[in-house]
């Protein structure tokens, strides 16, 4: 890759430092979407080495954590409550166009890695998905619960929910995820319980 095409390349990646997310973070900060993609990326490096994910291709799962929103670079982030799936169609076509213009190997790759994400197939796409959902969660359980608005206080709960239940680790830590959830709406809003 010549170093122009990496510079346009990371000209336009920088739009998910911009836009920012529905939730905030512990100082009261909208989060960006690059936020939020570094750290569902983080967790999965941390599982690399868990043994239930022994025989997945974890680097490519963080591959697919790094990607997953570079849509949003040109459409914005639009709440996971109001996305359409026409909105998704439009993320992914506009990802694509974008891809198409990469030089080799690079485009191949980025437009199998996201083709694999949307068909949801493998062990590793599905890993990705739970991820992405999950940290979400804890980005919510993190924000101050005067941002949330009414439908998030049962969205915390059930977000994520089916996406889990491939994998006994994952079970295990959307059970941790929604205690802490309990536990801070029964802390911080009680009249909510």
């Amino acid at each position: 890759m010549e170093p122009k095409e990496l510079l346009g390349i990371l000209k336009i990646a920088n739009n998910l430092k911009i836009n920012t997310r529905h939730c905030y973070t512990v100082d009261n900060r909208k989060e960006s979407v690059a936020d939020h993609s570094w750290r569902v990326s983080l967790m999965a490096l941390l599982l690399k080495n868990e043994e239930e994910f022994k025989s997945v291709d974890m680097d490519k799962v963080i591959h697919m954590c790094l990607i997953h929103d570079l849509g949003e670079a040109f459409t914005g982030d639009i709440p996971t409550f109001l996305k359409s799936k026409e909105n998704e169609d439009k993320e992914d076509n506009l990802y694509f166009k974008w891809v198409e213009n990469f030089s080799e190997p690079n485009k191949s790759y980025w437009q199998s890695l996201l083709e694999e994400m949307i068909a949801l197939e493998t062990q590793e796409a599905k890993i990705y998905k739970c991820l992405d959902k999950l940290e979400a969660v804890i980005s919510h359980n993190e924000s101050d619960i005067k941002t949330w608005l009414d439908l998030e206080y049962d969205l915390q709960l059930t977000y994520g929910s089916n996406d889990v239940k491939f994998s006994p680790y994952f079970i295990k830590l959307k059970e941790e995820i929604d205690k802490w959830t309990i536990e801070k709406i029964k802390t911080e809003k009680p009249d909510r319980v």
